[in-house]
């Protein structure tokens, strides 16, 4: 059975984190939309999406490696960014997305898995995400 997780857990922990100050936040779409903006909103910071492609709806990769669909528009003078994904197993889309983002100071925040931040670091299995329960 998959751990399921809720908002107010999830922005307890965004609270919790002790990070560096940021220009703007960058989520990785589609699946990091959400938590994407959930940090956004926590902390008080703009929102852009850069849409990767690596993935099919099965969690397989369809893709020899990630591509990107749709670059982030970022704020004029946004240098420190925070790059969020709800999910990063290899690196290979944050990796991408931080090619994408070259010439400005990137940190990473995935919600599970392996990043510079990792919100639900206990957790190595699935999860039922709170918004996938909502839309499901």
């Amino acid at each position: 059975m998959k751990p399921e997780l809720d908002f107010q857990d999830l922005s307890r922990r965004i609270r919790q984190l002790d990070l560096p100050e940021f220009d703007q936040v960058v989520g990785i779409a589609t699946g990091g939309v959400v938590p994407a903006s959930l940090v956004a909103f926590h902390l008080g910071l703009p929102l852009a999406l850069v849409t990767i492609n690596y993935r099919d709806a099965d969690n397989r990769p369809q893709r020899p490696e990630p591509q990107v669909l749709k670059p982030a528009e970022l704020e004029s003078g946004a240098r420190r960014i925070l790059l969020v994904d709800d999910v990063s197993v290899t690196g290979s889309t944050l990796d991408k997305a931080r090619e994408q983002l070259e010439g400005h100071d990137v940190t990473t925040l995935v919600f599970k898995g392996k990043a510079d931040f990792v919100l639900v670091p206990e957790v190595g299995s699935c999860v039922v995400w709170p918004w996938h329960k909502v839309a499901g």
